[in-house]
């Protein structure tokens, strides 16, 4: 069985439609195995992407990031090698590549580097999502007496 069939689920469930994408996402990538890529972490909310890219220039690459997904393109533009190649080990065939990107993930950076590229990533949560402490206030006994029996004469 190659492909998994989500339709039951998706008839009694709302907006969980990210998740059909990713996973046709992870069915569709698991048969890829071109070009080789590592993934690191390098840090609490950072991390790495390394490709292997051999053959490609930064000219040939495309990345683009956009919602929650990063796709690298890559396509050599060079015509046909002028020497008669007798064996061809170092692909330089097109391809797409697809991440699925975690929420508040983002693209720091790209860089290419003896024929590989390396992507950084980080994690972003924006100042409403962070936890934040809450201080607790140093009232005084009188303060909190006044406010005990002013509430008591009120009733």
């Amino acid at each position: 069985m190659n492909t998994l069939d989500f339709s039951p689920l998706f008839r009694s469930a709302i907006g969980f439609d990210r998740l059909a994408r990713l996973a046709n996402t992870a069915a569709t990538t698991a048969e890829a195995s071109y070009p080789p890529y590592n993934i690191e972490r390098t840090g609490d909310d950072s991390y790495r992407l390394t490709m292997a890219v051999a053959g490609f220039a930064p000219s040939d690459l495309d990345l683009v990031a956009k919602d929650n997904t990063l796709v690298i393109t890559g396509r050599v533009a060079g015509d046909a090698p002028k020497a008669d190649l007798l064996y061809r080990g170092i692909a330089g065939r097109p391809f797409e590549r697809r991440f699925v990107l975690a929420d508040h993930v983002v693209v720091d950076g790209a860089d290419l580097v003896n024929g590989l590229l390396h992507v950084s990533l980080k994690r972003v949560v924006p100042e409403a999502l962070k936890p934040r402490r809450i201080p607790i206030g140093g009232g005084t006994a009188t303060a909190i007496a006044n406010d005990s029996v002013g509430s008591a004469q009120a009733a």
